[in-house]
């Protein structure tokens, strides 16, 4: 896509609350719509339309790559939410063993979900032909925090200098991550293929929990830039060779070297959290990338947040950013989740930054 399609959008105020999960759950059987591609691309349609939003952004679960990886290492079903690899110990006579190389495992085959995430992409691309096609993906370390008891060891111990070849826990994280973004790899090209225009890629666990600012700082990021931006840039170059756009999602706590070099991504749209002040990171991000976000959707549903404090957030985030005249998408630091009892408070959170 043309870059001005999304400063364009920024230009014309647009709003946009990433709130197909609230408008799914409106619909008594929004289960057998998960697996319904064409009626799920009429619920993101129908969310884009509730919202005046041209871009069709789909649900924001971040499970489903997990659950395909670990099919594809016959984990068994009843198993897989819970399931972590451990590190094979020396100690063991049979350890158990690690999930194969990506080079091991050409080809990983989609779960339902996936499927019908794909048919949606397609459906909207052919039938709702106003709205922007997007597919949604977890970024690769994120994936990999998912898959192991604590993530945040081995990360620190590899910032040291420690390497694969002398911790068994930093070589299964690796491998993981080497394996995550294979399956990644895959579902992209699938949603690449069933007509995707831009890709929601999300990378919340690159954040302050897993990576140490001050280690971060004495090595120039280089545990960050392995684990995190290496990754990313095949993911990068991979939507540009197919003119797919990158937006970029990352609601963690992060630095600004951290803002600045995600942001050296170029993603058509940064998608940042509530811990950052935008029209401060404004200074720190190319004006061909619009900033998005950033109210405190995850809260919405608490009634001690009111309505009225999110229409002021929503002003004072809109006059701020006005002020840098950096382009901007006034909307949500997380997909807006429909909990069972709160639905008209969270609407209510929703139409307050609407109108604001």
């Amino acid at each position: 896509m043309n870059r001005t399609f999304y400063t364009d959008l920024a230009a014309r105020g647009l709003r946009a609350p990433v709130g197909a999960h609230l408008i799914l759950h409106a619909h008594i059987d929004h289960d057998a719509i998960l697996l319904d591609g064409k009626r799920l691309g009429d619920v993101i349609a129908e969310t884009a339309r509730r919202f005046n939003c041209p871009l069709a952004i789909p649900l924001m679960d971040l499970t489903l790559e997990k659950d395909a990886l670990l099919r594809a290492c016959d984990v068994p079903e009843d198993e897989i939410e819970s399931y972590h690899f451990e590190p094979p110990s020396t100690s063991m006579e049979n350890p158990p063993k690690l999930p194969p190389l990506a080079t091991e495992l050409p080809g990983i085959p989609l779960v339902p979900r996936m499927r019908a995430t794909c048919d949606a992409i397609t459906h909207i691309a052919q039938t709702h032909t106003d709205l922007l096609p997007i597919g949604m993906c977890i970024g690769p370390f994120s994936l990999m925090t998912k898959l192991v008891t604590d993530p945040i060891m081995p990360v620190f111990l590899a910032g040291t200098g420690i390497t694969a070849g002398d911790e068994p826990d930093i070589a299964m994280v690796e491998r993981l991550l080497a394996l995550g973004e294979h399956v990644i790899h895959e579902y992209l090209r699938a949603q690449i293929a069933a007509g995707a225009k831009a890709i929601f890629v999300c990378e919340p666990a690159a954040n302050l929990v897993y990576f140490s600012p001050k280690q971060q700082e004495e090595t120039n990021y280089a545990v960050f830039e392995k684990y995190v931006m290496e990754p990313m840039r095949r993911f990068a170059a991979l939507l540009a060779e197919h003119n797919v756009d990158l937006i970029f999602h990352d609601c963690g706590e992060l630095t600004d070297e951290m803002v600045r070099r995600l942001s050296a991504l170029n993603p058509a749209i940064i998608s940042l959290g509530g811990s950052r002040k935008l029209w401060e990171d404004a200074a720190l991000i190319p004006k061909t990338t619009v900033i998005y976000g950033n109210l405190p959707s995850k809260n919405f549903y608490a009634p001690q947040l009111t309505a009225e404090t999110v229409a002021a957030m929503a002003r004072e985030l809109l006059e701020k950013m006005r002020a840098t005249g950096h382009p901007f998408i006034l909307g949500t630091e997380c997909e807006v989740l429909s909990v069972p009892g709160s639905e008209a408070e969270i609407m209510s959170k929703v139409a307050a930054f609407m109108k604001a």
